[in-house]
């Protein structure tokens, strides 16, 4: 579900009362791929419930450069909320996801394979009041700038653009058209 950082805060210690571990993942999620799905089931795989929190529209900017996010903080919220295994979402606007750590003071702080425990930028943090690191999902072959990539790469060029009208679509032998 998605929720405000207060909603959080709120629900985590419900779930604490209750017994659970939590695990916490973070990223901009801009155009969902098998990477993060593999990410996530590997951070939910690492406690009893997972936060995941999503970088506003204004920071992807800043982390991805022009023509980021491809799609809103609203809409990625909502596309990785619907993810099994994902508990809460939240969206932030930081830099980096130290403060909410701080806050919400998870058992486990998931990271992807484009890092190891000694290069993550928060593991002194998440030290700090006595949670650990893990990496989890598969090996870094997945990535959205990839995607734009190839779908950029792919996009026909105005030479070599299809027929729009009606007349000039393709047809088969018997000219029907397609």
């Amino acid at each position: 579900m998605i929720v405000t950082e207060q909603q959080l805060v709120e629900s985590l210690a419900v779930d604490r009362a209750a017994g659970r571990t939590i695990a916490f993942a973070n990223g901009c999620f801009d155009l969902l791929h098998v990477g993060h799905v593999r990410y996530l089931r590997g951070a939910a795989g690492e406690a009893d419930r997972l936060v995941v929190a999503i970088n506003d529209d204004r920071s992807v900017a800043a982390l991805k450069g022009p023509g980021r996010p491809i799609l809103t903080a609203a809409d990625r919220a909502e596309l990785v909320a619907g993810l099994r295994g994902v508990d809460y979402v939240v969206v932030f606007g930081d830099t980096t996801v130290e403060r909410l750590l701080l806050l919400l003071k998870p058992d486990v702080h998931c990271k992807g394979t484009d890092y190891t425990v000694e290069t993550v930028p928060e593991r002194a943090v998440v030290a700090s009041y006595g949670g650990r690191t893990a990496i989890v999902g598969d090996p870094k072959h997945h990535a959205t700038r990839d995607l734009l990539a190839r779908i950029k790469a792919e996009r026909p060029t105005t030479n070599d653009q299809r027929p729009t009208t009606k007349d000039q679509r393709p047809t088969t032998k018997d000219q029907r058209p397609l």
